[in-house]
């Protein structure tokens, strides 16, 4: 049995084999700041799909780390997740749907370079046209010829089925996007129908009998704003298979969570638990989910925090925490940890890296959720009690309001809450209250960042994300020499405290420095003065600080620091000083470091969860 890394491995070595650029996933964090998650193979991919030449290429393919939030509250089922891998191919204007499909079938159905499925269990369905685009005949003409080669009669309606828009045309959320008919195949597991899905079985049925297990879709559209489509300048090949799912049709088992991928998990919970598997199904599925995903999360550089990717952070966590008790799970996240990263240690090397780090991160947040789930439950049902002879008459704006006080109160996602009133028999519409919630969220956060701008505009001097603004030349020295100095300290910082430690953040005036950084508790004394002296040993040796222009593969094979690649454009500048430090940087510096003076750190403070802050200087 083909285990999950395997598989991987198979389908990047398959599609090299074919002329492709194999690369590492990108991160979860898009550069594109109107989504919170990269949610598809294809998100980074998107200036190339659209006609940007690739530095490697027009074909290739990787294995990229997904994490979809829509469907959190559903997560618990046979078959929801948040975290997930998609496998992935692309043409960008080179091959297109004969090489596309052959190819897909071929890797499927190969026993020795593909997963040796059987063709026989292999149906398709196609594009049926609307006013946009017409019948994919093309498709239905190679899907057949395709088929006649492995010995199968393909005819529509019975090996090909032709579906509408809402089913066989991709199109992604976003403006101006690429868009077009697919293909999508899938696998007849072998069990049988079950009625309460209706009176007759097809391969979209969601029955569990077929498996939708890949998507070839043929960009030959671009989506405007105003919702017109006109032709692509080149015609791409984007294709999607979500490991999870393969992995559970090559393994033979009914869920994703019986394979490889998630049972190892199980069995930790398991083994510290005070019930099985089979006794609580949805709890354990919850806890394995929720906790790989923040796994991922916090390795990319998210900690628990009350916006954007940090809140969903935090609802993962602590929905994860309330299933951990329901478990009654000894609440060793070390030992739970460690079997996520073993899982993906070799494809992830990173993340097993940071296992400490992130054992710390969930735990420190644990301990604050236990604060607030006391008080927030006594709460909650105390607003229930005095509720309770109008509940039938509550709207959803009563129910989203309630949300939001409880998560301004004590903390609680909008999702625990509505959970928490299910289970004491209230009936709430989750998706239209947490509507509400959100337009409650989104008021309160433009009220607090007219707030920051009112308290906190006019400073012209700032260095953020390589941005820079200085008064005068002389200003300009002083910001300089503060800024190789950051890259002095964030090295110091992870020789000390440990590789865990990136920089989420940076602001630089001519006085001082102010450096962001991911660590989960305050620094002690003795840990400052060590980095204190190790910036201020690396001054005194007087290192060269040099950079090269080069490509963001040999950047990152040359051991740079630059957690999030896809930031980047294809041709970076690497900074070094001396063997010290090396990092992707664009901004300036001195060309000695003789010409920093005494490096001092005045204060050290948190800057939000997880997240500390030093403010430092540089003294002549």
């Amino acid at each position: 049995m083909l285990r999950s890394n395997e598989i991987r491995k198979k389908f990047l070595d398959f599609f090299k084999d074919k002329g492709h650029y194999t690369f590492d996933s990108f991160s979860l964090i898009p550069t594109d700041k109107t989504v919170l998650f990269i949610t598809a193979g294809m998100q980074p991919l998107i200036p190339y799909l659209l006609g940007k030449k690739h530095p490697k290429g027009s074909r290739l393919a990787s294995s990229q780390k997904c994490l979809r939030t829509d469907d959190i509250l559903e997560v618990g089922d046979n078959r929801h997740l948040t975290f997930f891998e998609m496998l992935g191919n692309w043409s960008l204007g080179d091959y297109f749907k004969k090489e596309a499909i052959e190819w897909s079938f071929e890797f499927l159905t190969d026993k020795k370079n593909g997963l040796g499925l059987d063709p026989k269990r292999l149906y398709v369905s196609v594009f049926e046209g609307d006013e946009i685009s017409k019948r994919d005949d093309e498709s239905i003409s190679i899907w057949k010829n395709v088929f006649a080669k492995a010995g199968i009669n393909a005819d529509v309606g019975t090996r090909i089925f032709l579906y509408p828009k809402e089913k066989n045309w991709w199109e992604p959320s976003g403006k101006n996007v690429p868009v077009g008919p697919d293909t999508e195949i899938f696998y007849d597991t072998g069990i049988e129908h079950k009625k309460e899905f209706g009176e007759s079985c097809h391969i979209n049925c969601d029955c569990g009998k077929y498996v939708e297990i890949w998507n070839n879709v043929f960009m030959e559209y671009l989506k405007r704003d105003e919702g017109r489509y006109e032709p692509l300048s080149q015609k791409n090949v984007d294709t999607g298979m979500g490991l999870e799912r393969i992995t559970m049709v090559v393994q033979k088992k009914e869920t994703v969570f019986e394979t490889d991928l998630f049972w190892p998990i199980i069995e930790s919970l398991q083994k510290k638990s005070q019930k099985k598997y089979e006794d609580d199904k949805r709890s354990f599925r919850i806890v394995s989910d929720h906790i790989k995903a923040s796994a991922f999360l916090i390795s990319d550089g998210i900690l628990p925090s009350n916006k954007d990717q940090g809140y969903i952070l935090r609802r993962l966590i602590r929905r994860a925490y309330r299933h951990i008790k329901a478990i009654e799970f000894q609440e060793d996240f070390s030992s739970l940890v460690e079997t996520i990263t073993e899982i993906y240690k070799d494809s992830y090397p990173l993340l097993f890296e940071d296992k400490e780090n992130i054992v710390q991160v969930i735990e420190n947040e644990v301990g604050k959720f236990k604060k607030a789930l006391k008080n927030g439950l006594k709460h909650l049902k105390g607003w229930v009690l005095k509720n309770k002879d109008k509940l039938e008459s509550l709207t959803d704006s009563d129910f989203g309001k309630l949300a939001f006080y409880m998560y301004e109160s004590y903390g609680f996602p909008a999702s625990d809450t509505f959970e928490e009133l299910r289970n004491m028999g209230v009936d709430v519409d989750l998706k239209r209250a947490e509507k509400v919630f959100d337009l409650e969220f989104k008021s309160h956060q433009e009220k607090s960042k007219k707030g920051a701008e009112k308290k906190f505009g006019g400073h012209g001097l700032l260095l953020q994300t390589g941005e820079l603004k200085a008064k005068d030349e002389e200003e300009l020295k002083k910001v300089t020499r503060l800024h190789t100095a950051t890259h002095l300290l964030h090295e110091a910082l992870r020789r000390v405290l440990g590789s865990h430690v990136r920089q989420m953040g940076s602001d630089i005036t001519a006085e001082r420095l102010r450096f962001d950084f991911s660590h989960p508790q305050k620094l002690t004394e003795e840990e400052k003065k060590k980095i204190e002296d190790l910036v201020n040993e690396q001054i005194q040796k007087g290192l060269e600080v040099k950079y090269e222009e080069m490509g963001l593969d040999e950047a990152e094979k040359s051991g740079a620091l630059g957690f999030f690649k896809e930031r980047y454009q294809d041709r970076v500048k690497v900074y070094s000083i001396g063997d010290f430090s090396k990092e992707i940087c664009g901004g300036p510096h001195v060309k000695n470091t003789k010409e920093l003076g005494r490096f001092k750190i005045k204060k050290e403070e948190s800057s939000s969860a997880g997240v500390r802050r030093i403010k430092a200087m540089l003294e002549d």
